[in-house]
């Protein structure tokens, strides 16, 4: 699980959602380009976590759809499901 919480794409998905916040809270207008980077945010966010349930699922076991990352590297992420 740790392997998951820590990873690149949802660490720098929470601090770029934190720093969002912060300026929403310190009074910054609410713009056509806060918009855009609330959108951002939440693409990235959820390829983060899409990125989590593709590697999750190659470690089960499950193939990976093909536009995945993980995509062909089914057996590597099983091997180190098993050795734990």
């Amino acid at each position: 699980m740790r392997k998951y919480l820590f990873g690149t794409g949802i660490i720098g998905a929470f601090t770029s959602g934190l720093s969002m916040l912060k300026a929403i809270r310190g009074g910054e207008p609410f713009t056509w380009r806060t918009a855009l980077a609330w959108l951002s945010w939440a693409i990235t966010a959820a390829l983060a976590v899409g990125a989590i349930v593709d590697i999750r699922r190659a470690g089960t076991g499950h193939l990976a759809p093909e536009d995945s990352p993980v995509a062909g590297h089914e057996k590597k992420y099983l091997k180190e499901h098993l050795e734990k």
